[in-house]
């Protein structure tokens, strides 16, 4: 921002000069006094309406600042991070930093996976069309902001509920040759964290390259975690008008899982552990390589290659928390526990190109249009029967697996939006997206016949959307938008996890739409964004009872189960003004209302009885999630003091309120969470940062989930400490 003063600045003080004739007089030279421009720059802005080859005219969108905020970044806090984006929903389950699990507008938020999840505009989602997880996962040390656009932007980037999320990286000091930084943490219940980047610029060459080391014990017993990740960026950039960016990343991390515990158990001691052998562990490695060509003054081109490829492993007992886990007096060992490993395998080809062009007379028309074809080789390997030891060993018995499966997708999109500016402050913009893609599955499961396993899935469909702006003036603007979108059929919606269970053949993808409206600007000491939304998801997912006659028994029938809408508002309002030369004070709000219901059909109740859900609240949805902030600052420390809460929630779609035996359905009771972080720069190479997460020592949970890590309750950490201290050279 105190770039942006500069050339303002030079007009001002140098206009009179292009005024002045040349003579022959004699110079003199005269030293001015030295001024320092100081600015604050914003935590929470919008995407602009154009950016590099991305049009995000008319779109609800939030771009998070991280190197500004004053979050606890080391254990990568979600609500502290996401604060000021109104109806983040933050699944906490694990308390490690290692994964982040957000939603929006009622969506579910299993490692993010209803967005199309990026890293400096790469996909990291493991596999789109089979399991669509991000398992890679950065340090937030090296995220130098974090963009987030809804739903109504779906069709340039996958037509994803959700939206897309981007993180990007911290690009060098381009002045320098070389330069670096190291961020070094230490907190409650062993946590120990090192971030360490070099970086620089040597004529046309930038680089970037960083490691991250982690290590916890965890807030509840056996719940310990190491992480280890690290990325290298390459730039060339032979001209202003072309550059080429090679990026790979790394990302690793093993938790030990403490196993899930009924209410009974959570209310006598939320921190105990049912499980100590239990663990989970994904590896995931990402290349890629960008072109950016500005072939003309008003036209942009991107090609980028990039690829997803890894494991996710595990190895547990895998059993309600109703089952202990102990020695069988038969053997005198322990049980055998389930070994699974998912291999991803996913590669993307994406073509983008944006031109500017005068409408008529009126200037600030834009098209965008482009490819994405993505090839993607799945292959998942579970229930192996494993070792009976203690340790994280994928060891599987003369047994083998039980199930040996592989998904094969390619899949071929193709998008256009066009920007068409009609009058000076009115735009609109309508797009369109093709899906054309295939998924194939086969493979052996021990309790299928062959003929059941094979599955092909076909998707050849158009997506819609219209997007719109109103320049109110220079600092606000309307804006409304809707958009089409869909979720594919999982790997593990066509595959019965066990012998009484089966798939729909004629499952389909959930399909739906995102609509909005909002209003969003700033004053001097006012910023906000207000809106309105409503989400259709069709086709939901889930299981019903049905008789088989194959096995002259009723089954578990997986299929599509109905229709949800939900409506709602999202909030975002802070004020903020100086109390004096060195004082800065500000307020914040981040408040989202939430009404999702079913719309009809029916899930299964007990073996051989359906009931219907119309009407009923969707899972994981609450009415209400609010976040407020006070902060202040004085010279170079600061403070922030953050409020949330999260009104209750159920856990499945027939809104059970009394937990069963294994608390794998129930109320997910309402709670409140107090953060407190200081920061303090010392130098302008050195800075400090004190945080207190849950100041009150809330025990609460967010989420009863009924598969991956295990039915029950997990709960969230209770207060813990951290002190990082930062050092640049």
């Amino acid at each position: 921002m105190k770039k942006s003063l500069y050339f303002p600045l030079l007009l001002l003080f140098t206009w009179p000069l292009w005024g002045q004739k040349p003579t022959n007089d004699s110079l003199t030279t005269e030293r001015l006094q030295e001024i320092a421009i100081r600015a604050r720059r914003a935590e929470l802005s919008f995407m602009p309406s154009v950016r590099g080859t991305y049009l995000y005219e008319g779109k609800k969108s939030e771009v998070i600042s991280v190197t500004n905020t004053n979050a606890n970044i080391a254990e990568k806090v979600a609500r502290q991070v996401f604060a000021r984006v109104p109806g983040v929903f933050v699944y906490d389950m694990d308390g490690t930093g290692n994964q982040i699990h957000i939603a929006t507008r009622g969506l579910d938020p299993h490692r993010g996976w209803e967005y199309n999840v990026r890293t400096n505009g790469t996909l990291t989602n493991s596999d789109l069309y089979g399991y669509p997880a991000s398992h890679f996962t950065l340090p937030f040390e090296a995220v130098e902001r974090i963009e987030l656009v809804r739903g109504t932007a779906a069709l340039q980037y996958g037509a994803h509920f959700g939206g897309m999320l981007n993180y990007v990286i911290k690009r060098p000091d381009t002045t320098r040759t070389l330069s670096g930084e190291s961020f070094n943490t230490v907190g409650s219940f062993g946590l120990l964290s090192t971030y360490n980047a070099v970086g620089g610029r040597k004529g046309p060459w930038e680089y970037y390259a960083f490691y991250s080391q982690r290590t916890s014990r965890g807030y509840r017993d056996n719940s310990a975690s190491n992480f280890d990740g690290q990325g290298l960026m390459l730039r060339y950039e032979p001209s202003t008008r072309l550059s080429v960016r090679a990026e790979v990343f790394r990302s690793y991390y093993r938790y030990r899982i403490p196993g899930p515990l009924t209410d009974a158990q959570f209310a006598e001691n939320p921190r105990q552990a049912t499980r100590f052998r239990n663990y989970y562990s994904p590896e995931i490695l990402l290349p890629s390589l960008t072109l950016e060509w500005q072939v003309g003054e008003q036209t942009r081109l991107l090609g980028s290659v990039s690829g997803v490829f890894g494991e996710r492993r595990s190895v547990l007992f895998d059993r309600p928390a109703t089952i202990r886990d102990t020695v069988d007096r038969n053997t005198l060992q322990y049980g055998r526990r389930q070994v699974d490993i998912d291999g991803f395998n996913s590669k993307t080809v994406e073509l983008r190109l944006l031109h500017q062009y005068a409408l008529g007379r009126r200037t600030g028309s834009v098209l965008t249009a482009g490819a994405q074809y993505i090839h993607n080789n799945l292959r998942r390997r579970q229930q192996g029967r494993g070792t009976t030891g203690f340790d994280y060993d994928l060891t599987v018995g003369p047994e083998g697996w039980g199930r040996d499966l592989w998904m094969r997708t390619r899949n071929l999109a193709l998008f256009v939006e066009n920007k068409f500016q009609l009058l000076s402050r009115l735009s609109v913009t309508p797009g369109a997206r093709v899906e054309l893609g295939q998924s194939r599955v086969e493979g052996n499961v021990a309790y299928l016949p062959p003929a059941e396993v094979a599955n092909t899935i076909e998707r050849n469909f158009p997506l819609f959307g219209v997007n719109s702006s109103y320049v109110l003036n220079k600092n606000q603007e309307l804006y409304a938008g809707w958009s089409q979108a869909y979720r594919p059929v999982l790997f593990k919606d066509v595959i019965p996890a066990n012998p009484y269970e089966r798939a729909d053949p004629n499952i389909r993808d959930a399909y739906g739409d995102n609509l909005e409206i909002g209003w969003r600007g700033r004053t001097n000491y006012l910023r906000w964004d207000v809106s309105a939304f409503q989400m259709r998801y069709n086709y939901r997912f889930g299981n019903v009872a049905l008789y088989y006659d194959r096995l002259d028994t009723v089954i578990l029938w997986r299929t599509n189960i109905g229709n949800s809408r939900t409506r709602g508002a999202e909030i975002f309002v802070e004020y903020g003004l100086p109390l004096g030369k060195e004082v800065y004070l500000s307020v914040f709000t981040a408040t989202a209302w939430m009404d999702a219901k079913y719309l009809g059909d029916s899930v299964r109740v007990s073996a051989t009885e359906n009931q219907s859900i119309a009407g009923k609240r969707v899972e994981s949805v609450p009415e209400w999630i609010t976040r407020n902030g006070l902060n202040i600052r004085y010279k170079t420390l600061a403070a922030s003091l953050l409020y949330s809460y999260t009104a209750e929630n159920f856990a499945d779609p027939l809104n059970t309120v009394q937990p069963n035996a294994t608390a794998s359905v129930g109320l997910v009771p309402a709670y409140s969470v107090l953060d407190l972080n200081i920061s303090w720069q010392i130098l302008p190479q050195i800075g400090l940062r004190f945080s207190i997460n849950n100041l009150t020592n809330e025990q609460y949970f967010t989420k009863r989930p009924t598969l991956y890590p295990g039915p029950g309750v997990w709960p969230s950490d209770g207060r813990t400490f951290t002190l990082m201290a930062h050092f640049a050279w």
